[in-house]
């Protein structure tokens, strides 16, 4: 074959390749015009099941325009998700030395102590007329409490009747689990009486 020959079959070869890719592209230009009309169509039926459904609830329900928010008057307002309605800070209760609630989760520990102690919780409420005393910290556990609450702690405290020590210094009060020292000594064959002081 010669080289020209080998050209114009190449060339005649080629021209038929764009034709077919032109006419490819012309049925694929067909196609997506024939699918945007099914799909224009399709929702085209949807919005009028959808406006018929919304008809009937209209008529049984004897909404008016005001009501859909469509027409003259006010509308009704819908709360926002996610906004808290409470105070600028988000404190909803406070005991005047900075400790504060939001009034979500458990209760703190400064505010279960007071409502142990007889108080009120509306005393604590932030915008309440009814003001709550100030409450004091005790220095020994740093917690924070009603003075109350201090007193009737500090009186109800435990005491135990026998302590129980060794030799090497070592100390247990009886209350709560055993330590290790006990333990191993009562595992050597010692008894609690050997201990208690």
């Amino acid at each position: 074959m010669s080289d020209s020959n080998l050209a114009v079959k190449l060339w005649v070869l080629l021209s038929s390749m764009e034709f077919e890719m032109a006419q490819t592209y012309s049925q694929i230009q067909k196609q997506i015009e024939k699918l945007q009309r099914q799909a224009d169509a399709l929702r085209n039926s949807e919005v009028n099941g959808v406006v018929d459904r919304i008809k009937v609830a209209i008529a049984h329900y004897g909404l008016t325009a005001a009501q859909l928010g469509l027409g003259p008057g006010k509308a009704v307002a819908r709360p926002k998700k996610g906004l808290i309605s409470s105070s600028k800070s988000g404190a909803k209760f406070s005991d005047g030395n900075g400790n504060v609630w939001s009034g979500r989760g458990p209760r703190p520990l400064w505010l279960r102590d007071a409502l142990a102690a007889g108080r009120s919780i509306d005393e604590f409420r932030v915008g309440s007329p009814r003001k709550a005393k100030p409450v004091s910290v005790d220095r020994a556990s740093g917690e924070t409490a009603a003075p109350t609450a201090l007193r009737a702690r500090k009186k109800a405290k435990r005491t135990a009747k026998t302590s129980y020590k060794d030799d090497a210094g070592n100390s247990w009060s009886g209350f709560g689990p055993k330590p290790r020292w006990l333990k191993a000594a009562l595992d050597a064959g010692k008894s609690l009486e050997d201990f208690a002081k």
